[in-house]
């Protein structure tokens, strides 16, 4: 009996010696397996491994992509990215000082005309997209990098439709397109009566060196604006074809226009040159100075050619179309 007895005992203390070493092991452990003590950068590197991805095409091939990504760094894109509701965490310089899109800006970080790496890399984007591919390998290393060289689109609707698809946003696209054809429209009605069906409509840029140039509908200037939104006319078919041509002095007549927009490039602020053209015989003889129609306009406003910049200018230019025709009214 007393046998017996001592080897119910010595099995008792194997049994609770058992639920102890489990005890100790389990305080230890968790569903995570370590992830209490894993590097922050490696517990963002698991869960960025976790979200859904999908392939995306581009002119270096088809690469995997975030199906909605979070945080998007990139060159030239900041306001088409916006424009459908993209996260810009990191752009270019310039985009800092578009009026248009400094808002939406104000937390994310300049990381140079040309995506510096490093700067993209401190700001762990999950998507970098890039009109110029300089740095492409480098970068994708960092995340995976769309590559969209420079005239990839041609008009609003097809990069909005664009940028839409690559940040996951296709509705978010498609209620850009509603509210911009929206605008447009009343766009029209209100300088219907106004501007004559048969007037022209011309886009020009002086440089601080004294360079002129004429711009068609996809250059900036508020080209898709004034011709794909409001419909108006070029004053020559070579600017449709060109989309940039320069004019000299002697062919300016060629390409004058009834409404004439003039931006003026002057980034030291120190040039004579838009005194030199408005002092000239040539300027002041076209029929849009004649009639009071030629309109001085900021650079850094009417330069744009986002997505979220073409919508704005429509009122832009209707409101000046508008008022200008009201003070040549008063004067007669």
């Amino acid at each position: 009996m007393r046998k017996n007895n001592m080897v119910i005992a010595v099995l008792s203390m194997v049994f609770m010696l058992s639920l102890l070493l489990t005890a100790c092991g389990g305080a230890g452990s968790s569903n995570n397996s370590g992830a209490a003590n894993q590097p922050a950068g490696e517990q963002a590197a698991d869960k960025a491994a976790e979200k859904k991805t999908r392939s995306f095409g581009t002119s270096k091939g088809a690469i995997q992509i975030p199906e909605k990504p979070q945080r998007i760094v990139t060159d030239y894109y900041a306001g088409e990215l916006l424009a459908v509701g993209g996260n810009v965490i990191g752009a270019e310089t310039m985009a800092f000082k578009n009026p248009f899109i400094i808002e939406q800006l104000k937390s994310a970080q300049d990381v140079g005309e040309r995506v510096n790496p490093e700067k993209a890399l401190e700001l762990q984007p999950d998507l970098i997209v890039v009109m110029y591919d300089d740095n492409y390998e480098a970068l994708s290393k960092i995340a995976p990098t769309v590559f969209l060289p420079y005239g990839t689109t041609t008009n609003i609707y097809d990069t909005v439709k664009l940028f839409g698809d690559l940040v996951g946003e296709k509705e978010k696209a498609e209620a850009f397109i509603a509210d911009f054809d929206k605008k447009a429209a009343e766009g029209r009605e209100k300088i219907k009566g106004i501007v004559d069906e048969h007037a022209t409509v011309g886009l020009y840029e002086l440089t601080n060196k004294g360079d002129l140039w004429v711009f068609g509908d996809n250059a900036g200037r508020g080209g898709q604006a004034v011709y794909n939104a409001l419909k108006l006319k070029m004053p020559h078919p070579d600017t449709t074809k060109n989309q940039t041509l320069q004019l000299s002095m002697e062919t300016l007549p060629e390409y004058a226009a009834d409404y004439m927009f003039l931006t003026f490039y002057d980034p030291e602020k120190n040039s004579e040159a838009l005194k030199n053209l408005q002092n000239s015989a040539v300027w002041k003889a076209v029929p849009a100075a004649k009639n009071n129609r030629i309109f001085y306009n900021d650079f850094d406003t009417f330069y744009r050619y986002d997505p979220i910049a073409i919508k704005a200018q429509i009122d832009l230019f209707v409101d000046m179309i508008v008022k200008r025709e009201q003070e040549n009214k008063s004067k007669k």
